[in-house]
């Protein structure tokens, strides 16, 4: 009716499927894409942020990356893909949200190995928005973690869509009451959550952080808060840390492309970090949208 507002639940989602732009209720791909039946494929979210695509090269350069590492073929140029990422954010009218880029190897008959080299590979693009309210009561209550042995393959480098190991962990962080699992190697030392990077800030005010040239992913939103941390004049060492000392930090936070920095107040049932989201991690978070690469949507 004229004059009236329509919500965002009445609006139709749209979402782009191997060439054509399709209500996201009747989007499909074919049984035997291989991202369905064997996880062959890579993805990529970026966050929206008031209207801008928050570091969108790094994202797309991560995603060449995974490409390469899995001898997958882009689906299109990497400009036609910019194209279509703002023509779905677009169709959605998303100001403030995410979208989900994915890349498979293509559709063929079902067997372990390559199939020929000339495969069209499949590309889903996916947005919508966030609840802006929810996300800061995140931030002002803090995330609950709890830690889980390491039980992953040695890729995790590589943003591919096999992630079941990550899916189990973090549905028990959910029956335990918590938002977010830490995946613990053998040494007892953190290696990263099954959604993100994870941080500690030590008694002396310096971030602490896994390298990242082996065992986790470079997250974007890691990356960028090196820069962030930089103009902030904050120090970072990356290095290993353990739960032991997780506990005992003055701050403890997780990043990734839909949390940015957000606080943990506490990590199996102990609070950390006085129960409260930090000064330091807060103020990353502030800089972080001054900062980051902005794309117009």
């Amino acid at each position: 009716m004229r004059g009236e507002t329509l919500r965002e639940s009445d609006m139709p989602r749209i979402s782009y499927v191997n060439g054509r732009y399709v209500a996201h209720r009747d989007a499909s791909v074919h049984i035997e894409d291989r991202g369905f039946q064997f996880g062959d494929g890579v993805y990529e979210v970026c966050e929206i942020s008031r209207g801008f695509i928050v570091d969108m090269t790094r994202h797309l350069d991560r995603l060449d990356r995974s490409l390469t590492e899995l001898s997958i073929a882009w689906p299109m140029t990497r400009k036609a893909l910019t194209v279509v990422i703002r023509e779905v954010i677009r169709r959605n009218r998303v100001v403030d949200g995410l979208v989900y880029v994915q890349v498979t190897r293509g559709v063929a008959s079902r067997d372990f190995v390559f199939p020929r080299s000339d495969l069209q590979p499949s590309l889903v693009v996916i947005a919508r928005n966030v609840d802006v309210a929810a996300v800061a009561k995140k931030v002002e209550n803090g995330l609950k973690v709890i830690t889980v042995p390491e039980n992953r393959w040695d890729r995790v480098d590589i943003k591919s869509t096999g992630l079941l190991p990550n899916v189990l962990a973090k549905q028990k962080a959910k029956e335990a009451g918590c938002q977010e699992a830490w995946f613990v190697d053998a040494d007892g030392k953190v290696k990263e959550g099954g959604s993100s990077n994870a941080w500690i800030v030590t008694k002396d005010g310096v971030l602490v952080t896994r390298p990242a040239d082996h065992g986790i992913l470079r997250g974007i939103t890691r990356t960028t808060l090196f820069d962030v941390a930089a103009k902030l004049g904050y120090k970072i060492e990356e290095r290993g840390f353990s739960v032991a000392e997780a506990k005992a930090a003055r701050e403890v936070f997780l990043s990734s492309a839909t949390t940015i920095a957000m606080p943990i107040v506490e990590i199996d049932g102990q609070p950390v970090a006085n129960g409260h989201p930090g000064t330091i991690t807060l103020s990353l978070r502030q800089a972080f949208f001054d900062i980051a690469e902005k794309s117009p949507a």
